[in-house]
């Protein structure tokens, strides 16, 4: 181990978005000795592209709101299947995470009274969403990580971790390589947070750029952590169409919170036939497949999406509430938002599925091991409301940061071993592409990948194309198991790819799999074969998937039992 750069923390956080950030600074404030380790650059991360707004039940716009309409709304739009205490945390203590970030220095828009103004989104009751504009994600990162980095967090850019290290059953520390050099890097470390965001690059059309290849909740797999609810991939239903070369782009909620109107190629307001009293502010899962239905039916726009059109607000109104939607399209696509309408079509987004983890301090299934934010399954069931992905990352990121703290305080310097055995394993793992005399180029796969969970496993599924994805995949991952790249481990791309494909294959395996299980429709997860919902079966269980000898096993675990109390906010009596 004296040959590797090694640094010694209590807490480590892999990921430096929104949770991550949120969570280092609560583990410094704890006390605790902090590194931030992120693949990419500080302030690459990609909550700057939640852009429409932060949930949370203030009440500037909407008096009536409160934290058991938040609940309500965020239980009803998970469709049942959120941990029912991440849902009730999330709402109650949002508000006070958001007046702290304000209370940070982070800019929000304004009532005319001076309040932090709220506009309106899908599956809300109340206009809920504090926001900057179309930028919030953005001015969240710049408020955490000036944050963060007053507060003493030692940060460490364009790292990647490869792998957990247990000591038995317990966290003992990371292994990785700089991005830069190849230089292989050890982390001694009592606890670590998870906070590595979604698994996006699995599909071809996705709004999430490069680092988001489910590095997190392939790396919780292989330490021995279940994942739940894999098959509940949300696909956002506004992304651009065109040009390609944009192709999935986010097209931020907040267009139609604004009161942007879908249109098909006959000029028709189709959301009116699929949820004729929420309109456009219906849920995602929904919008999404009224989109993909319209296109399938021949009615999609020339270049095959729906028609979003703002225009009738006028241009002064989309210039100040849009300004990144303006600019976004006059730059990519050569077209005037507050003059002519924008194509859109579902992209992949976001992915309610992910580590299990405890609702109170945010650690997983093994000791020492934390999660938050888009890595961290549970909180919003079988589908996620628009803006509450930043309130989540606010509250379970504060969380995250205590409990491993809270965690670490209790461990002695010096307790924990790093077994020679394991990095050695970890090292020939990463080396061997470069070994191998002869073997597959990983750009070959992972475009094959892409291609057969854009074909198999996508906005609509059937048990046949479930099973065919599922047999795809084993194929790649055999191809996989033997990649051969050229040159030196010095900015190497190739060689990246081949530690992401592995990541990738595994959330891709995880939600074929789950969703081939799940034989109804339910949120994001939408069967042909199965069109309705089956509560008996599958309206009190979330899907399981671990690590058995190697292999990936499926299996599901039932609900916890709900509080009378809160059955009754759930069923309308939160006044």
């Amino acid at each position: 181990m004296e040959r590797f750069e090694t640094h010694t923390h209590d807490v480590i956080v892999i990921g430096a978005g929104g949770a991550g950030l949120r969570a280092a600074i609560e583990a410094s404030a704890q006390g605790a000795s902090v590194g931030l380790v992120c693949k990419s650059l500080l302030g690459k991360a990609h909550t700057v592209m939640a852009e429409g707004g932060v949930a949370a039940s203030l009440g500037n716009v909407d008096s009536k709101d409160n934290w058991k309409t938040h609940f309500h709304d965020t239980m009803h739009g998970g469709k049942m299947l959120n941990n029912w205490r991440m849902a009730q945390l999330h709402a109650q203590e949002a508000p006070e995470r958001v007046r702290e970030l304000e209370h940070w220095g982070a800019l929000f828009d304004r009532t005319k009274e001076g309040d932090i103004n709220q506009r309106a989104f899908g599956g809300h009751t109340w206009k809920r969403l504090a926001h900057v504009g179309d930028r919030t994600g953005l001015e969240m990162i710049r408020t955490l990580q000036d944050r963060g980095i007053h507060t003493g967090v030692d940060v460490y850019m364009e790292c990647t971790i490869t792998h957990i290290l247990k000591d038995g059953d317990r966290i003992s520390g990371a292994f990785g390589y700089w991005r830069e050099s190849g230089r292989f890097v050890l982390f001694n470390a009592k606890s670590i947070i998870l906070a590595t965001g979604g698994i996006g690059k699995s599909y071809k059309v996705t709004s999430n750029s490069w680092e988001y290849t489910g590095d997190g909740h392939a790396l919780a797999y292989e330490a021995g952590a279940d994942l739940i609810d894999m098959e509940f991939v949300q696909f956002h239903p506004t992304g651009m169409v065109w040009p390609p070369s944009v192709k999935g782009i986010l097209v931020t909620e907040a267009v139609r919170g604004e009161g942007g109107i879908l249109t098909n190629r006959n000029g028709e307001r189709f959301m009116e036939k699929y949820d004729p009293e929420r309109m456009e502010l219906s849920t995602r899962d929904v919008v999404a497949r009224s989109i993909y239905t319209e296109v399938q039916e021949g009615r999609g726009s020339p270049h095959g999406g729906a028609f979003l059109d703002i225009s009738h607000r006028g241009a002064e109104y989309v210039k100040k509430k849009l300004p990144s939607m303006y600019h976004q399209f006059m730059e990519f696509a050569e077209i005037d938002i507050t003059k002519e309408p924008m194509e859109v079509y579902p992209t992949t987004h976001y992915i309610m599925g992910g580590v299990r983890v405890d609702a109170e301090t945010a650690q997983t299934t093994v000791r020492g091991l934390f999660a938050c934010g888009e890595v961290a399954g549970g909180m919003h069931g079988a589908n996620r409301l628009g803006g509450n992905s930043l309130s989540d990352l606010l509250v379970f990121g504060k969380r995250s940061g205590t409990g491993a703290a809270d965690y670490a305080s209790k461990i002695k310097d010096n307790e924990l071993k790093i077994n020679d055995i394991d990095i050695e394993g970890a090292v020939k793992e990463m080396l061997t592409p470069y070994e191998n005399a002869e073997g597959e180029n990983p750009y070959t796969i992972h475009q094959a990948l892409q291609e057969a969970m854009g074909d198999f496993v996508g906005v609509f599924r059937t048990k046949d194309k479930l099973h065919e994805g599922i047999e795809e995949i084993n194929i790649l991952k055999e191809r996989a198991s033997q990649l051969k790249i050229e040159g030196s481990r010095m900015f190497n791309p190739g060689w990246h790819l081949c530690k992401d494909l592995k990541s990738m294959l595994i959330v891709s395996e995880a939600i074929a799999r789950c969703a081939h299980q799940r034989e109804e429709s339910r949120g994001a997860h939408s069967r042909v074969d199965f069109p309705q919902y089956n509560d008996e079966k599958w309206g009190t269980v979330n899907s399981v998937i671990s690590k058995d000898n190697g292999d990936m096993k499926l299996s599901t675990s039932p609900l916890h039992q709900m509080p009378e109390e809160l059955k009754r906010i759930v069923e309308g009596g939160y006044e």
